[in-house]
């Protein structure tokens, strides 16, 4: 038996501003943009994980009021689930990320538990962590 995650879906503010921090300064590529209702769905992927998805959605897509109210507060608090992503270049997806204007919130580090890695907050608050395997 195998198992696989597929999907990973991100609450952001805005699809389109965070376009330009998944897609232009991480590298992603649009995979598929589905509006309904007044919102978008916007899926990205990695050519090197054609099996892996994230999709990018606003608070109240697909919810209740009051759920989408409850969300769009955490949201705002930066208190949602971290995104971990992994390269085989800290150091230079690091730069490309910074060039592209995201905040800062670590400069590569050698981390106690194994990786060296950044972090950065996408254009709604998310905390976006890049690492890359320690050298054998």
């Amino acid at each position: 038996m195998t198992i696989a995650l597929r999907y990973c879906h991100i609450t952001v503010n805005d699809v389109d501003e965070s376009l330009t921090f998944y897609r232009d300064a991480l590298g992603l590529e649009v995979r598929n943009d589905v509006a309904s209702g007044g919102f978008r769905w916007v899926t990205l992927g990695s050519a090197t994980q054609p099996d892996l998805e994230i999709v990018l959605s606003e608070p109240h897509a697909g919810r209740s009021q009051a759920d989408g109210d409850a969300l769009q507060e955490l949201l705002t608090k930066g208190v949602l689930s971290m995104i971990i992503f992994s390269t085989d270049d800290l150091d230079a997806t690091f730069e490309r990320v910074r060039a592209s204007g995201a905040e800062v919130l670590q400069e590569p580090i050698e981390q106690p538990w194994g990786p060296r890695d950044s972090a950065f907050r996408d254009p709604s608050g998310n905390l976006v962590r890049i690492q890359q395997a320690p050298k054998a």
